[in-house]
């Protein structure tokens, strides 16, 4: 097969895209951005001026902006999403419309152009809660929200497209976590190092519900894997991709934990726990990415509280507690999208 040269990455603005994009344009990939940049126009600034890549400011669900933007690509990592359960439900027309009602076209322009490999990121939160030890990817898809349900339903639209020149995969990535220059304080890992960096204090919803986790840099790792692994070895295929499965509760001591330690004035950090009806809860397996690709990650929580404990102290999350660019439903509200 003819090597991949030119990747369209759908939502590369974004938090994993940011991390991303870099990684490919080191590893010799044309690159093209295709975001609405409504979370700043900022994040791919330290590779903004690369002679490979080119960044495009628009909608998915404008089909003839696709046709001429995927025109000449080789493979698409697809990201692009209306992001987490809270931020869809505030517009669930639209979030559907980005998520879902898009994603088909997205796919079929994308054969019809000649891409030659496509890269899917759903979510491991489409098990929805499941008491099973270790959550296979032949588990029952049981989504408790309609950001699950949505993107569990793009999946098999994705791999009945699967034929000999067109290599299809999906990713389940457990939540990430860590540093990102289009930084998130919405996720797990990172809202609570957030808080007990900044308050001095961590709250926790619950605590008993279980959380896999995956450390950014690992699913960028990921996704440039799948560019260069023979179409045998994942045409078609579902993966679940994590590390750490930890319940909220024991992700906030190993927070407390870090902090304590590493932040002068944090010598002590205050953990409360309130009820909660988020009852999300699933413990997956990655067995079989790492049987099948030899994928395992390398990075755990506390390399990504690290990483976050050291951004805060370098100034490169200024305003952390009100900046509404680091919060998807805020920044959502501010632009109207509600």
């Amino acid at each position: 097969m003819k090597q991949l040269d030119t990747v369209l990455v759908t939502g590369g603005a974004g938090y994993v895209g940011s991390v991303l994009v870099p990684k490919l344009l080191q590893s010799g990939y044309r690159v093209r951005v295709l975001d609405l940049y409504i979370f700043g126009q900022n994040a791919l600034d330290g590779v903004k001026d690369h002679p490979r890549l080119e960044q495009i400011k628009g909608d998915i669900r404008d089909q003839n902006l696709l046709r001429q933007n995927l025109r000449g690509c080789d493979a698409v990592i697809h990201l692009a999403c209306i992001s987490n359960d809270p931020s869809f439900e505030l517009n669930p027309v639209l979030s559907r419309s980005i998520n879902y009602d898009a994603f088909g076209p997205l796919v079929r322009i994308g054969k019809e152009s000649g891409v030659r490999r496509f890269v899917y990121a759903s979510t491991s939160s489409v098990y929805g809660v499941s008491g099973a030890q270790n959550v296979a990817e032949d588990h029952p898809l049981v989504p408790i929200t309609d950001y699950n349900k949505y993107k569990g339903l793009c999946e098999p639209i994705l791999l009945e497209s699967q034929s000999p020149d067109f290599t299809t995969v999906v990713i389940r990535p457990a939540t990430v976590c860590g540093y990102s220059p289009r930084q998130r304080l919405d996720l797990t890992v990172n809202i609570l190092t957030n808080h007990a960096v900044n308050m001095g204090r961590i709250t926790i919803f619950g605590g008993s519900q279980m959380r896999p986790n995956i450390h950014i840099e690992d699913v960028v790792d990921l996704y440039l894997m799948l560019l260069y692994v023979p179409d045998g070895a994942i045409a078609g295929k579902i993966f679940n991709a994590g590390y750490q499965n930890y319940t909220v509760a024991e992700i906030a001591e190993i927070v407390r934990g870090i902090v304590e330690r590493d932040v002068n004035h944090r010598t002590r950090v205050e953990i409360v726990t309130t009820p909660t009806d988020d009852h999300r809860s699933y413990h997956i397996s990655s067995e079989k990415i790492k049987r099948e690709l030899g994928f395992a990650p390398k990075r755990t929580i506390e390399d990504a509280v690290c990483d976050l404990v050291a951004a805060f102290r370098d100034g490169r999350i200024p305003n952390p507690m009100t900046d509404i660019r680091y919060y998807n439903i805020k920044s959502m509200q501010h632009l109207g999208l509600t």
